[in-house]
């Protein structure tokens, strides 16, 4: 397989449309030292929809891609019950367990075992 030059040219466009879209986004007001609530927790600035989609796309990999359509193909829909029951259980952990971590100001899964456990 070889690359022409309009094929490095569009890779090339896509890389620098991602730079920039990540550049844009990431600027921030004048005096205004970024710390871990921006970073874990994006300023609290997010609506619900935006931190969901999020969840839901963390959770995608190639294993999805690739094994799992491999799977469904040689066995059948029944081995997607699995990624449906997590999207499911997302959705659950973004409507309850959210409000929990933003009330406490955790920002990491450690930091909430910590605080239900009492651990140091």
């Amino acid at each position: 397989m070889n690359f022409s030059t309009i094929d490095f040219m569009i890779f090339g466009a896509y890389c620098l449309l991602i730079l920039g879209v990540g550049l844009y986004a990431s600027r921030d007001k004048k005096g205004h030292t970024k710390n871990t609530e921006d970073y874990f927790l994006a300023s609290k600035s997010l609506p619900w929809w935006a931190v969901g989609a999020s969840l839901i796309a963390a959770n995608i990999s190639a294993e999805q891609f690739i094994g799992m359509s491999g799977s469904g193909f040689a066995i059948g829909l029944a081995i997607a019950s699995y990624e449906w029951m997590a999207a499911l259980i997302l959705i659950i952990v973004g409507k309850y367990f959210l409000p929990i971590f933003i009330e406490k100001g955790l920002y990491t899964i450690p930091e909430f075992e910590r605080s239900v456990f009492q651990l140091n």
